[in-house]
């Protein structure tokens, strides 16, 4: 996920020594590439965009090394995302791959021997180089073979980040992002719905994916889960990923509300309570029923009455944040 301040660093590194640099930057409904396009504009390197959730959900739902603290696999992202830069180095003829991971920064994937296994995993071994710590590192066949000075790369380590600061500064780099957030896997909220989408037999589409940035997520069933908007902006968003063919939607009629949709429609006996749920987020008034627009996969809306439930109820329906 290139973008952040340690990729810059060392992209620049290697065309300081006369190295001609492309950067790559992977998207999907968890990172993009935005930060990476800023970067290029400003140092005027070429950067190659792709998107490759395909690729990526297959190995989300079973990663081999495991996850992290939240629903982050970060290893076997690391190697996946490896394995597709390498598969586009051999395309565009490019001698090597390299990357801004500094030895010992992160506690999981940037020790020596995470470092290896996402080598080993990539399916480019020996392909591979780390600018900012590889004085730190084995040398690599990239080096031997004089594509890149060892002498002119460094050997960072450890958590401090003084020594990125001073290398920024030399290059005339005063804004650049910072080093840690932009993937929302490593968020305890988001993370949370991710979980339980997974743990009820989601086949993990895009849509489900931009449906978890957004609302309170409610568990009715094993079978349907609701969201519900907080806000205008959050019911714009969650009516732009709602399918009127697989999905249930729920408005208030006749008071200001939020939106409701139950993704899927999966299960029976649900309806009611999640027009009740988010008519207990409207401004109607408490235990006297309300009108609910309801429309159901490929049926016209119709109008129910109910009861709005206590926000204390629904609460406890909360999908809760990965701990």
């Amino acid at each position: 996920m290139f973008g952040r301040a340690d990729s810059i660093l060392a992209g620049l590194v290697l065309q300081r020594q006369g190295v001609e640099v492309v950067w790559v930057s992977f998207e999907t409904p968890f990172f993009n590439s935005e930060k990476a396009g800023t970067a290029s504009k400003k140092t005027g390197i070429p950067l190659i965009v792709r998107d490759i959730t395909e690729q990526y959900l297959p190995m989300l739902t079973d990663p081999p090394a495991g996850y992290g603290r939240y629903m982050n696999p970060c290893m076997d992202c690391h190697a996946l995302m490896f394995h597709i830069a390498g598969e586009m180095m051999e395309e565009i003829g490019a001698d090597f791959l390299f990357s801004g991971e500094v030895l010992g920064q992160r506690p999981m994937s940037q020790v020596k021997s995470s470092l290896r296994y996402v080598e080993k995993r990539s399916g480019f071994d020996g392909y591979i180089l780390r600018p900012l710590s590889a004085k730190k590192l084995p040398v690599t066949p990239i080096e031997e073979k004089g594509l890149a000075d060892r002498e002119r790369l460094l050997d960072f380590s450890g958590r401090s980040r003084k020594p990125q600061m001073a290398l920024a500064e030399s290059f005339g780099i005063t804004d650049y992002p910072a080093p840690a957030g932009g993937c929302l896997l490593t968020d305890p909220g988001f993370s949370g719905r991710l979980k339980d989408l997974v743990a009820h037999g989601s086949q993990l589409s895009v849509r489900e994916l931009e449906l978890l940035k957004f609302g309170r997520h409610m568990r009715l069933s094993k079978e349907a889960k609701l969201v519900v908007g907080r806000k205008k902006s959050e019911n714009e968003s969650i009516l732009a990923f709602f399918d009127p063919a697989r999905d249930t939607r729920i408005r208030m009629k006749t008071v200001a509300g939020p939106v409701g949709v139950i993704a899927e429609s999966r299960g029976e006996g649900v309806l009611e309570k999640a027009a009740g749920i988010c008519a207990g987020y409207s401004k109607a008034p408490r235990d006297i029923p309300v009108e609910a627009e309801v429309k159901k996969p490929g049926q016209k809306p119709e109008v129910i009455s109910v009861i709005p439930v206590n926000s204390e109820f629904a609460s406890e329906l909360m999908i809760l944040p990965c701990r």
